[in-house]
């Protein structure tokens, strides 16, 4: 095992993998015809969904292809090549279209699979590095993913292929994703869940702590403003005077009150709050607030809603629900 580690310089392998990948990956663009542009059309106007199918590793790279397009707005489904000419070929339905995935686009099951799609006379998109394959030869569309080479030494393992195959189906995906005009409130939507999901639908009002709301009046003594910012335990208080927000005064500010003054007994929560500070409406999105934070340097906001003071958001509160 020392010789071989001796013998082969490790990261020389992997730049050289890299570096192949990338050039095979650029070569991509200058493959593209106007069959790209009918696949994506037929995709758009379709009523249907687009059932992705191939086999081996290309089912493998099928199945990824699928979740982009569900999770950018194009329903799909995936259907392996070999299980649909063994009963799944009802997956298909009237108004579908068909994304079949191949390398050599020859292989039985695609030979196979292909005449049975064309009896129901749904569309088909083939990409595959073959344009003189069965497969290339009877799709409706031909998107060519050929590559010089695999990245195994061999030239047998699937490397350099599928990756040119993922690369196809993501393009496809971003084109239909910007012709849909999907937004990130669209995204939101289908993705609910984890950090992501809650920096696109999580918003103030659902992080804030609602039944803690620390204010005081513009002539509370010291004493009183310790007491509150203790008590609601945010480390802030708002100063409110008939309504709205005079300011806000922190365990910064208290600590730098007590640098300056020895006598606190004729000072008031006016004396030493900080004026027109940051506030974020309760219904702006939680990862503004965090924006917000970061950019001015501090870690709490004072939430409004129709200009009135309704609470108070931490950075603790963000950071709690994952939003980083």
């Amino acid at each position: 095992m020392k010789d071989k580690q001796t013998k082969y310089n490790i990261l020389e392998i992997a730049k050289e993998t890299i570096a192949l990948e990338s050039k095979s990956i650029a070569n991509l663009e200058r493959l593209l015809t106007v069959d790209f542009e009918k696949a994506v059309k037929s995709i758009l106007t379709s009523k249907g969904r687009v059932i992705v199918t191939g086999i081996g590793k290309s089912a493998n790279i099928a199945t990824k292809i699928v979740a982009t397009f569900n999770s950018t707005g194009t329903p799909a489904v995936f259907m392996h090549a070999a299980d649909a000419i063994h009963g799944d070929l009802g997956n298909i339905q009237k108004d579908d279209t068909v994304l079949c995935i191949s390398k050599s686009g020859n292989t039985p099951e695609i030979k196979v699979l292909i005449p049975l799609i064309q009896n129901y006379g749904n569309k088909i998109i083939a990409i595959t590095g073959n344009p003189d394959s069965y497969l290339s030869q009877h799709a409706d569309y031909f998107l060519n993913s050929y590559v010089e080479k695999e990245a195994c030494p061999n030239n047998l393992a699937p490397t350099t292929s599928t990756t040119a195959q993922l690369v196809m189906g993501d393009a496809l995906a971003v084109a239909l994703l910007q012709l849909r005009d999907f937004t990130s409130s669209d995204f939101a939507k289908y993705h609910p869940g984890g950090a992501l999901g809650k920096k696109l639908y999580l918003r103030v009002k659902d992080v804030m702590v609602k039944n803690d709301i620390p204010l005081v009046k513009s002539n509370a003594s010291i004493k009183d403003v310790i007491i509150e910012i203790s008590s609601k335990r945010l480390g802030t208080t708002a100063v409110i005077d008939t309504d709205s927000i005079l300011g806000i005064i922190t365990d910064g500010d208290l600590r730098r009150m007590l640098e300056i003054h020895s006598n606190l007994e004729y000072l008031s929560a006016k004396d030493i709050m900080s004026k027109n500070p940051r506030t974020i409406i309760h219904d702006a999105l939680a990862i503004d607030a965090l924006h917000t934070m970061e950019n001015n340097n501090i870690t709490q906001l004072l939430v409004v809603e129709d200009n009135q003071y309704v609470g108070v958001i931490h950075l603790h509160d963000l950071l709690k629900e994952g939003i980083l």
